[in-house]
């Protein structure tokens, strides 16, 4: 077994061993993580401080994701834009394939929180492939899961040598957040596999300054080092990162680390995220806050995942006609999308 193998597999899953830990009640826990379960790499939970704190809002299960919040379990559509099973086809040219239903660590807001530690991985690809493999459209393929490098390395070759014979897949992108929290996963081996099939780019996931640990920079460093353009894909959560400091440390950080910050996503609508979601008024705010302060390179799209799968907005003037309790964003079809957008004292309340 290998040593991120050995990590993974003595991640903290049971939460009252969490909550002896920290002295906590483990009955709140207890309760979250019997819908959403819980896993925390040896690694990460060595970052923690306490309750409370940026790394623990992102990993640790709180009461507030059992609340009837009015959100959905699947906002993106994802089932219904699933030609075949592991598969997502929602724009034209590219398609993602759902690698595996784990994850090193199951973050509290994740889009796809209805499934991920709650499914079986993939049998196999055969479908999807076939799939790919008569859609000429396709040029672009997006390796997601769960995680994608919690394959082993034999099985993680195989997937990417057999998307290399379709020939009008032209670039394969990953998008991982091991090198956040298994960094160990990262080995000069798997570096050196990667960049066997290029053109591929890896995105990674880094939410706060704190993740940028030397671990983790000599992860990033090892992708680079084979070639691999790295970006990073935040998500703006309430108590984690809104904040201008916070943003502007983490994304000269990423700078530091090859990592170019790529998008700040607006959290999607997700049944069980209310409490980390801010309002689109802050976001805007914070990323006029970062201009003039950082290179233009440092600063990423900041973005929107429109419901019902109708595709990600860049969150611009020309795009937001309304805000307020209901914010209309313009899709990329013209259309006027109804987005919730509760005030910031309701979201104070949550």
């Amino acid at each position: 077994m290998e040593p991120w193998q050995h990590s993974l597999r003595n991640s903290l899953t049971d939460p009252t061993q969490l909550a002896s830990r920290f002295a906590l009640d483990p009955a709140p826990l207890l309760a979250v993580a019997q819908r959403y379960p819980l896993r925390i790499t040896p690694y990460y939970l060595a970052l923690l401080e306490g309750p409370g704190d940026p790394l623990w809002r992102q990993c640790v299960p709180d009461p507030a994701e059992l609340a009837a919040d009015g959100l959905f379990s699947d906002p993106l559509n994802e089932a219904q834009l699933s030609p075949v099973p592991g598969l997502v086809h929602r724009y034209p040219d590219r398609a993602l394939l759902l690698t595996t239903a784990t994850c090193a660590l199951y973050c509290r807001f994740c889009t796809r929180k209805r499934a991920i530690g709650c499914g079986d991985q993939p049998a196999d690809f055969t479908a999807a492939l076939s799939y790919i493999a008569r859609t000429p459209g396709l040029h672009e393929v997006i390796l997601s899961g769960g995680d994608p490098l919690l394959l082993d390395d034999d099985r993680l070759d195989d997937l990417l040598s057999r998307l290399r014979t379709i020939p009008h897949i032209e670039t394969i992108r990953i998008h991982s957040r091991v090198p956040v929290v298994l960094p160990e996963r990262i080995t000069e081996k798997l570096a050196a596999l990667l960049g066997r099939y290029h053109p591929l780019y890896l995105n990674t996931h880094f939410n706060h300054p704190r993740e940028l640990t030397e671990e983790a920079a000599q992860a990033c460093g090892r992708l680079a080092a084979a070639g691999i353009p790295l970006g990073n894909q935040s998500v703006l959560l309430r108590g984690v990162n809104d904040d201008a400091e916070t943003l502007r440390s983490l994304f000269r950080g990423l700078l530091r680390l090859r990592v170019r910050p790529y998008y700040l996503h607006h959290g999607d609508l997700v049944a069980g995220t209310a409490h980390l979601r801010t309002t689109i008024e802050t976001g805007l705010k914070l990323v006029a806050a970062l201009r003039n302060t950082l290179p233009g390179m440092a600063i990423p799209q900041y973005v929107i995942d429109l419901p019902g799968g109708r595709g990600k907005v860049p969150l611009l003037p020309d795009a937001i006609k309304q805000l307020g309790a209901t914010a209309i964003i313009r899709a990329a079809n013209g259309d006027r999308v109804a987005i919730a957008n509760p005030g910031q004292d309701e979201v104070a309340r949550r």
